[in-house]
C-alpha cells in the first residue's frame, strides 16, 4: 500500500521542489511512498478525498499548525518541516522525519 506523504505551504512551489527530493530519496530507498506539494487553501478537500498519511507544512506556514494539527491529528500526524531542511531542499532528512511521524502515530 501506497503511503501518501503531503506537503503544504503558501503556494506550492518552494515546496514542490523538496518534495520532487523527497520521491527521490524514497524511490532510491524502494519505499512505496508518494510525495507531493500543495498549496495550504486545499488541505481539507485534500484530506477528506486523498487521506494521506502525512500532512507536513512548510516552515512559512507554521502559523496554521495549532489548527491543522486539531482537525487532522487525531487520524493523520501532522508536522512542520524544518527550516535548515526546508532551506537546504534536503529531500532524505525530511522523509526521515515524515517516516518517523508515521510510526510514532502508529504506535499511539
Amino acid at each position: 500500500m501506497t503511503r501518501k506523504i503531503y506537503l503544504f505551504c503558501s503556494a506550492g512551489m518552494s515546496t514542490s521542489m523538496l518534495a520532487q527530493n523527497m520521491q527521490k530519496a524514497a524511490d532510491a530507498h524502494k519505499l512505496d511512498i508518494h510525495v507531493e506539494a500543495f498549496p495550504t487553501g486545499k488541505i481539507s478537500n485534500l484530506v477528506e478525498s486523498d487521506h494521506p498519511d502525512v500532512i507536513l507544512l512548510g516552515p512559512q506556514v507554521s502559523f496554521n499548525f495549532e489548527e491543522v494539527n486539531e482537525k487532522y491529528g487525531a487520524t493523520t500526524p501532522v508536522g512542520v518541516i524544518d527550516s535548515a531542511d526546508y532551506g537546504t531542499l534536503n529531500g532524505e532528512r525530511v522523509l526521515k522525519y515524515a517516516i518517523l511521524l508515521l510510526k510514532k502515530h502508529k504506535a499511539a
